[in-house]
């Protein structure tokens, strides 16, 4: 897989196409670099697209497309050292194949990951209705949403905070980044990265990975009206799965589907759901992640979600 270039005006698009292309080290042995998006660690997701990346590179069959994907976080990534990517063949079979995936740093693992591979074959097939909502041209961009409000974020991570993005997201329902409101445990963004990015659905597959960790944790914060930035509110990604249904591209809209069933005991649950603008069902994402929000930040443990 090679990451085609971003043009010009998409910077934060183009450090992720380099960052997604990993430098071989030995058969099965894969190193990857880092890029900050201010949380002072390493993003969960770009873990696991490259993760995904170090898996792609040994399955050998051209048709033979990841389906799904089970990673759990062992320790939180240190922005500045590479992470080396150690993959196991476990199986190639006739129509499917496994790989797992072990991301170490420091000479110790911070993320363990399955993933499984299956050639395209004809079957029945349903899939849920993709609600009404706006399309993303009537939408603002969650990024100006924020630069206009940078005089705002602390100066030692606003350069960090403003930078450019490699997606486009525009939310249904505008977050409260600077005043955060209780409301009900749901988002909907509309996705895509800034600029296209070839035709390797390969490529499509990792930068969506990369994407699904994105705003998971934040629907479970929203019922108790704090934000992830409140510096007493810890949040962080125990695990994390990913299905992939459908074929699509990520450098056109899809609509992420956000919601939290359940947070408790220091932990929150998320799940989501990517659509087309047509409506077609391309993927399907869970995490748990812990969650800890002090008492008197939300008044209470228990918050009612209803209507």
């Amino acid at each position: 897989m090679n990451p085609p270039e971003a043009p010009g005006g998409a910077h934060g698009l183009y450090d992720l196409l380099k960052i997604l292309e990993l430098e071989p080290l030995e058969r099965n042995l894969y190193r990857g670099l880092n890029r900050d998006i201010g949380t002072g660690r390493i993003f969960g997701g770009q873990v696991l697209a490259q993760a995904l990346v170090a898996a792609q590179s040994t399955v050998d069959t051209p048709d033979r497309m990841v389906h799904s994907l089970h990673g759990y976080f062992i320790l939180p990534g240190d922005l500045e050292a590479p992470v080396v990517y150690q993959v196991e063949r476990l199986r190639d079979g006739r129509s499917y194949a496994t790989r797992r995936v072990t991301a170490i740093q420091n000479g110790e693992a911070i993320l363990n990951m399955s993933a499984s591979f299956h050639s395209h074959e004809d079957g029945v097939g349903h899939q849920i209705d993709m609600k009404d909502t706006p399309p993303p041209e009537s939408l603002a961009r969650d990024i100006d949403l924020i630069r206009d409000r940078a005089g705002e974020i602390p100066a030692r991570v606003r350069k960090v905070l403003v930078q450019d993005r490699p997606m486009d997201h525009r939310p249904v329902e505008p977050e409260e980044h600077f005043d955060p409101k209780r409301r009900k445990p749901t988002q909907r963004y509309w996705i895509k990265t800034v600029a296209p990015i070839g035709n390797d659905p390969r490529l499509h597959q990792a930068v969506l990975t990369y994407a699904s960790d994105y705003g998971l944790l934040g629907a479970a914060l929203r019922p108790h009206g704090v934000g992830f930035r409140n510096p007493n509110v810890m949040i962080a990604s125990l695990d994390h799965a990913l299905w992939f249904h459908r074929p699509f591209r990520v450098d056109e809209w899809l609509l992420y589907v956000v919601e939290s069933p359940s947070s408790g005991g220091g932990r929150g649950f998320s799940r989501g759901t990517f659509f087309t603008r047509e409506g077609a069902l391309v993927a399907s994402v869970a995490q748990e992640g812990v969650v800890r929000v002090p008492i008197g930040e939300s008044g209470g443990i228990e918050v009612d979600t209803g209507s």
